[in-house]
């Protein structure tokens, strides 16, 4: 289970606007908002304190106690959204949402796939596809699980696992299709090659050519055939 609570201070921000967005950048501290249940407040963090708690055992569905400006009353809060940096990968703005503990949240929550190296059709030479990575789920924000592992160690070649075959603990509620694929062991595919004409060779070795004018007079046949049929009619 997540479970996990982690002290997050913040600031609150105010100044507004981009110029004084990249300022904060710059100094290693990501802004974002935190949307609770009055008016949404903007907020600033320091990338390093943002990075330490969302690395800790529960990661991006850690209970967050952000207390604004050291105020001592913290807001239960979960990460809402987040922006990446697509040339560094560092993380630029936050959103934060104030959640009741007693109330069940909406989540999207990883799926894993254990014992692959043990599956028979893998070991077979079949391919193991997972066309579900996250699933949608319904929890006490303290409840929601960290990921969810599924055992393919026993899929033979042709095997299919669906989201009905996830081990889902008690308190969670799956919000998606139960029908839905999570994992596949599938046959290579092969690569057809193309059939090779039909060579007759003579005595020689050599392959045989068709006799000069022997195609012309099979068609000048069929043609004669055809105008006699036609005449015949009429």
């Amino acid at each position: 289970m997540a479970g996990e609570r982690t002290k997050l201070t913040v600031t609150k921000r105010e100044q507004l606007g981009s110029r004084e967005t990249r300022r904060l950048r710059k100094q290693g501290i990501v802004p974002g908002v935190l949307y609770g249940r009055s008016e949404p407040i903007a907020i600033a963090v320091e990338a390093r304190e943002l990075r330490r708690a969302l690395t800790g055992k529960a990661g991006l569905h850690s209970i967050l106690d952000v207390e604004v400006d050291g105020s001592g009353a913290p807001h239960a809060s979960i990460l809402k959204d987040y922006q990446l940096d697509k040339v560094r990968g560092g993380v630029t703005h936050i959103d934060l949402l104030e959640v009741r503990l007693d109330r069940p949240i909406h989540a999207s929550v990883a799926v894993h796939l254990i014992g692959a190296e043990d599956a028979p059709g893998v070991r077979e030479g079949g391919v193991l596809s997972q066309p579900l990575r996250e699933l949608n789920v319904e929890a006490l924000p303290l409840e929601v699980p960290e990921h969810f592992d599924l055992d393919v160690s026993n899929m033979a070649m042709g095997d299919t696992l669906r989201l009905a075959d996830i081990n889902v603990p008690d308190g969670v509620t799956l919000l998606d299709d139960l029908e839905t694929v999570a994992a596949t062991v599938t046959a290579p595919t092969r690569e057809e090659e193309p059939e090779e004409a039909e060579v007759l060779l003579g005595e020689d070795g050599e392959p045989l050519e068709p006799a000069e004018g022997e195609g012309d007079a099979d068609a000048s046949a069929e043609s004669g055939a055809d105008s006699s049929g036609e005449s015949g009619e009429s």
